[in-house]
């Protein structure tokens, strides 16, 4: 007897491969990593799909100042998912990662590293000098960590905004815009950091939170209405600010035209404010409980007027005595919150300053580039208030005015306020001299709008109306930077005159400087000795012209990477197929791009855009150091592999937010530990036994339950190709788990094993299910390799030839046909949805009678089942499986019923010592006593 189970164990077929169980990721990555590159894998794939359509995704460049963070993870995988699933249908799939080396980030980590004090009295190309040391440094660190995430790329050569080439494009786009009359020079108000001492866009501006003073003053009406005049009492215009330290550059109120006013008499004075309102300031907020309406003499109801009527109406100014403002009004004042009177300091808002310049009222500016008030006595400085930072100021201001009796009331208010992206500090709106792109002049705002919503896919498609939202809503874009770190606007000024001189000639040497020498140049040499016969001022004819040292806005030197990169790399192709990036990019990135790509040539630098949420943790919560909540995708790569990482990328939906901290981490091992069992089974069967082409069965020879398989893994192929098309990672991974844990390890393959182990090796049984496993195997091989990248080119070195197209990398592989149409699938999928139906109902009466301890193995069990009519015909008809094998047991007796129904029995038969399974046939044979027919056939071959 032992002699014989000797011979039954010897003659099964079990699993045999040299795929590891264990990944090991952390330590095999790296080794997988250096080989791609010492075989130039990316340069092979270039190579391969020489000549055919050419897919580029062009790569929004992230800013060098640090190690990468899990959101550059996510964003980089993507990225290489999108191009290895191109790359496989056959497009060619060239990736240029680029850097955004310019602007404010790297030039505040040179500050903190000299100290303010230092910085400033550093020269400007010095501090150039360490800004591009400082980027170039952290460009190798954050290379090495997208490299190790397994991010396919040309990583050799970059594209880098401080490259020469770059600093030309730059002027050339400038050009081509200055030439439509879409750059002007104009004194606006603009979000102005006072730490930083420059101007920003609204793309560099974060809102958070700010306690303020709002406060409620008096305006003393010069030449107050007639009826209220002849009360004989102080008649005011009453208003709200937020800002007190605007009110010395006041020189407007602005009312709502149709909204009604009233007279609010209150303390022997009267107070004209919005109807709506006057009861919530004097009573809730004043609490002056003996406030009420003025009726004039002799009339029946109290006074009212509306907005339109008190235009022109003058006031004395809040602070200089000498000084008068003037009653107008705008559409934007609302009757939510304040007085329905709105102080209006066109130096200090973009509302203002519209309203300002509409109205004719004057446009102050007493603040300089500190945020401290000028010194004076007279309208234009700060009067008492001179040499005050504006913080300083607030409270002076309101002690000030309660002084004069005019402070109606103060309340701190909790609201969104705009602050420097980089030092975080909040911002103030101040009137200077800048450069600016106009929206509307020449109609940009129109065709922009156009491309977003007309000519750009968006994935997801709600994408469009944000940034369509954006861009229809935004201001003239100031571009104009008082930094040292960036590329410099090509104006001139002449000394003789002061005016600003720009024309095509200068632009032009401007652009040939900065290809030979870069724009280092403007600040070493003596950019006017270059410009020749254009050294002219056009207002005086001076020849003493001298560089400006404003410098661009870094969006807009990242925005023209279209030009300098896709444009000019004769690899790449302009309009690039995609952009992908973070969704705050719809107001950066996406934005910049797209205003310069559209203003120099009419046309959106982008077929389709990708939107991406943000990182947070397990707890929705925004990562930072201070919570302990960081992860680092370099430590998790060194303890766990970059496949994980991917893995986790693929999971998730990231067109929102997305959640990951170690406990997810944890849950996604899981998960890569299922596909990599699957793998591994897969290859246990095929690895040194079977080739596909050459042992492969033709479709209409497999058994039945094979041929549904195959339908089955063609519908997933479908869903799977579907899913990367439209970029939704998440739910191609979601197909392919519920696929492999489900219906192959739970179902399908565990139904297999029977027939792989115990069939004679070369039968057409055994053969079937081979060809179905390597079918199988080259599916996921193809489906998985833009995700699990390092375990499929794993894969590859145990997979047989055939399955893997006779490549050595996964990179290289061409996508996966199903070898049936999926029309035929579907017919075949009612069967084994059917089959599914049923078995559930099966599996339920088996576990019942194993609860029960009738029985302990499903082999022990001959099933009684009813199904519908509908399903039953399906389950007996041609394109029926044995359901016996499908179920696991030894035999099943199949009716029509009105429901699914099974019940169990003991099997018929005896078991067989060598497979287990009860069969009728099972007695002596060949000298064996105890084996099936099937299992003697097999020992005698």
């Amino acid at each position: 007897m032992a002699k014989e189970k000797s011979i039954y164990q010897e003659t099964m077929n079990l699993p045999k491969t040299g795929f590891p169980m264990r990944a090991g990721l952390a330590k095999s990555e790296p080794a997988r990593l250096a080989a791609w590159n010492e075989n130039h894998v990316y340069e092979q794939l270039m190579k391969k799909n020489e000549g055919h359509k050419k897919f580029v995704l062009h790569d929004g460049p992230p800013y060098a100042n640090g190690p990468i963070h899990i959101g550059h993870a996510m964003n980089k995988i993507s990225k290489d998912m999108i191009m290895r699933y191109h790359a496989m249908q056959g497009e060619q799939t060239p990736y240029v990662p680029g850097w955004d080396c310019h602007g404010q980030p790297i030039e505040h980590k040179v500050e903190e590293k000299l100290g303010t004090a230092k910085f400033n009295a550093t020269p400007t190309a010095k501090i150039r000098e360490m800004c591009h040391e400082f980027a170039v440094e952290n460009i190798e660190l954050q290379k090495a960590g997208f490299r190790r995430l397994g991010v396919l790329g040309d990583w050799d050569h970059p594209y880098l905004t401080l490259y020469h080439e770059h600093d030309a494009a730059d002027i050339e786009v400038f050009k081509a815009m200055f030439d439509k009359g879409m750059i002007y020079r104009g004194r606006k108000p603009v979000h102005w950091c006072k730490h930083c001492h420059t101007a920003l866009a609204e793309a560099e501006i974060e809102y958070a939170d700010e306690v303020s003073p709002s406060v409620f003053v008096r305006f003393e009406l010069i030449d107050a209405p007639e009826a209220l005049a002849a009360s004989g009492l102080p008649v005011d215009v009453v208003i709200w600010t937020t800002t007190p330290w605007t009110l010395p550059a006041n020189s407007g109120v602005a009312l709502s035209p149709e909204a009604d006013y009233v007279a609010v008499e209150a303390g022997g004075r009267l107070g004209i404010m919005a109807k709506a309102l006057w009861e919530k300031v004097f009573h809730e907020v004043a609490h002056l409980e003996d406030a009420r309406l003025f009726t004039p003499a002799g009339a029946a109801e109290p006074w009212v007027a509306q907005g339109a009527d008190l235009v022109g109406t003058t006031y004395k100014h809040p602070i200089f005595e000498d000084v008068t403002g003037t009653v107008v009004t705008a559409d934007y004042v609302t009757l939510e919150d304040g007085t329905g009177c709105v102080h209006t300091a066109p130096g200090h808002g973009v509302d203002d300053y519209y309203t300002g310049m509409r109205c004719n009222l004057p446009i102050i500016m007493p603040v300089d580039d500190d945020g401290r008030f000028y010194v004076g006595e007279g309208y234009g400085t700060g009067g008492p208030f001179s040499g005050m930072d504006t913080d300083e100021a607030n409270p002076k201001i309101i002690e000030f005015l309660a002084e004069r009796g005019t402070l109606l009331a103060e309340k701190k208010i909790n609201h969104s306020y705009p602050h420097c992206w980089r030092c975080k500090n909040p911002t103030i709106f101040r009137a200077t001299d800048q450069w600016f792109v106009s929206m509307d002049e020449t109609g940009l705002r129109e065709q922009a709008l156009d491309q977003v919503l007309n000519h750009v896919a968006w994935y997801p498609d709600h994408a469009k109306n944000r940034i369509g939202a954006m861009v229809e809503q935004r201001p003239d874009w100031c571009i104009s930077r008082q930094r040292n770190w960036g590329v410099p606007i090509p104006s001139f000024t002449c000394a003789d005159c002061g005016e600003k001189v720009m024309n095509d000639a200068m632009l032009d040497a401007v652009i040939a400087l900065f290809k030979e020498k870069g724009s280092d140049a403007w600040f070493t040499d003596a950019p006017e000795s270059y410009l020749g016969e254009a050294c002219v001022c056009p207002k005086c004819g001076g020849h003493h012209l001298k560089a400006d040292r404003d410098i661009l806005d870094v969006w807009w030197d990242s925005g023209v990477s279209w030009k300098a990169v896709c444009e000019n790399r004769p690899e790449l192709a302009y309009p690039a197929d995609m952009y992908l990036e973070g969704s705050d990019q719809h107001r950066g990135w996406f934005q910049s791009s797209l205003l310069t790509s559209v203003g120099a040539n009419g046309v959106a630098p982008y077929k389709a855009v990708v939107s991406q949420g943000f990182t947070l943790d397990g707890q929705g919560r925004k990562m930072s150091k201070s919570l302990g909540n960081v992860i680092d995708p370099n430590k998790v790569c060194d303890e766990m592999g970059a496949d994980i990482i991917r893995l986790w990328v693929a999971s998730v939906d990231t067109s929102s937010d997305v959640a990951i901290d170690h406990e997810i981490l944890a849950r996604t091992s899981d998960a890569y530990r299922r596909f990599r069992n699957t793998f591994r089974f897969l290859l246990g069967e095929l690895e040194g036994q079977f080739d596909p082409e050459r042992d492969g069965v033709p479709f209409e020879e497999l058994l039945p339950l094979d041929k549904l398989m195959v339908a089955r893994l063609t519908q997933v192929q479908a869903e799977v190709d579907d899913a990367y098309r439209g970029y939704e990672f998440n739910r191609a991974y979601r197909t392919l788990y519920d696929f492999v844990v489900t219906e192959l390890s739970n179902v399908y393959l565990d139904a297999l094993k029977d027939r792989l182990y115990c069939e004679r090796p070369g039968s057409l049984a055994r053969r079937s299910a081979q060809t179905v496993l390597a079918e199988l195997l080259s599916m996921l091989l193809r489906d998985l390799q833009p995700i699990l990248s390092f375990t499929c080119d794993e894969v590859m070195a145990y997979a047989p030839a055939g399955c893997r197209d006779g490549q050595t990398y996964a990179a290289l592989l061409e996508w996966y046909e199903a070898p049936i149409a999926l029309d035929e699938a579907n017919r075949y999928g009612e069967v084994l949805d059917a089959a599914m139906e049923l078995r559930g109902v099966v599996t339920k009466a088996i576990e019942d009678a194993r609860a029960e301890g009738t029985f302990t193995k499903s082999q022990e069990v001959r099933v009684r089942a009813w199904a519908p009519a509908e399903a039953y015909a399906l389950l007996t008809g041609d394109m029926a499986c044995d359901l016996a094998e499908f179920f696991i047991v030894s035999e099943v007796e199949l009716e029509s019923g009105e429901e699914f129904a099974a019940e169990v029995e003991p099997a018929r038969g005896e078991r067989c010592d060598r497979c287990w399974n009860y069969r009728e046939s099972t007695g002596e044979h060949g000298g064996h006593a105890h084996i099936c027919a099937r299992c003697a056939e097999a020992l005698e071959a």
